[in-house]
């Protein structure tokens, strides 16, 4: 038996007035439906002097905590294997709590199991959101109390690219590049690392096109730069503004193709950042800071309000799609 139009077409608008008011938790947006992320309250990042860090047992040293599925932490993650600074910080990773929505430590650090007691215990203002990364110096033997050094990716980035580390780490931000890489950041943080969210949590379909187009515009952007100056962003060199570029773009075909509706053209229409993104994800270390499974269960397991099913689909092998060979192109 059918139901008739009349009870589908109520149920529809029942549920699509639930589904605004589910959104507003999830992703704020404006009178058209344009998603507006909502500013943050950060700790002004800080770098300790090399002399703070020298001789500390590895228990004492400052802790950066990401998340695995979080893009934004990944960057910090991503600067911290390249510059390869494990002898002076410690790797924390911290688990989605999706009944609870908060960040789990598990095992616990300096007494808390979750990353909004971890900001209590380090005196952080009732207005800072507890969220990754997180840079946390959990004190040495003349200062016990644990301090947060900085919670927001872009300054977190620059911190860790000045953070003391042998003579043969690379410098992700060299003076002769720094407009080039603003020049980059000022373009991929709207359209592009913030684009992807703009078109997923849109409640509007001119929000989402707009969203799109200026999505695409961006990439294309960038597959013209690498065709005429790469290997990467800035020419020879590897810069911030390549970290500040792949997690997003190595989530694409896992969870904003599908699930944000990124998908306008494949990946593989952009030879040059299909090969770009082989070149990064080649580099040591940077394959372990990428966990498929985990960006799946955190995105299509926790965002109910554009994927009520909760259901997490399989997905490719990371490796062997990054490391295939594009379709050519015709």
């Amino acid at each position: 038996m059918s139901i008739p139009p009349a009870v589908v077409a109520s149920v529809r608008m029942g549920w699509h007035w639930q589904w605004n008011q589910l959104m507003n938790g999830l992703a704020p947006a404006d009178a058209e439906g344009h998603y507006r992320r909502p500013p943050s309250q950060h700790q002004q990042a800080t770098v300790p002097s090399e002399t703070e860090l020298i001789g500390r047992p590895a228990e004492l040293r400052p802790h950066l905590i990401v998340g695995r599925s979080c893009p934004w932490a990944h960057r910090t993650w991503l600067v911290l294997t390249l510059r390869n600074l494990q002898s002076s910080l410690n790797l924390l990773l911290a688990k989605a709590d999706h009944k609870a929505g908060r960040w789990r430590l598990d095992p616990a650090w300096l007494g808390c199991d979750s990353l909004l007691a971890l900001y209590k215990t380090c005196g952080a203002p009732p207005s800072h959101r507890a969220t990754v990364p997180a840079l946390v110096d959990p004190g040495s033997s003349a200062n016990l109390s644990p301090r947060l050094l900085g919670n927001e990716s872009a300054q977190l980035v620059e911190v860790l690219n000045r953070w003391p580390a042998n003579n043969d780490a690379p410098d992700l931000a060299p003076a002769a590049l720094l407009d080039d890489i603003n020049h980059w950041q000022n373009i991929l943080q709207p359209a592009v690392n913030d684009g992807v969210y703009r078109c997923g949590f849109a409640r509007s379909q001119m929000a989402y096109d707009q969203a799109c187009h200026e999505l695409f515009e961006a990439l294309k952007q960038v597959e013209s730069s690498l065709s005429q100056q790469g290997p990467w962003l800035c020419g020879d060199q590897l810069s911030l503004a390549d970290v500040r570029l792949f997690p997003t773009i190595i989530r694409w075909e896992m969870v904003y193709q599908p699930l944000f509706g990124c998908s306008q053209q494949p990946l593989w229409d952009f030879p040059h950042l299909w090969s770009w993104r082989q070149r990064f994800f080649a580099l040591p270390g940077v394959a372990n800071t990428c966990d498929a499974e985990a960006w799946r269960q955190d995105y299509f397991g926790a965002l109910f309000p554009i994927h009520p099913s909760n259901i997490v689909p399989s997905g490719p092998d990371l490796a062997k799609l990054v490391n295939a060979s594009a379709p050519d192109q015709q």
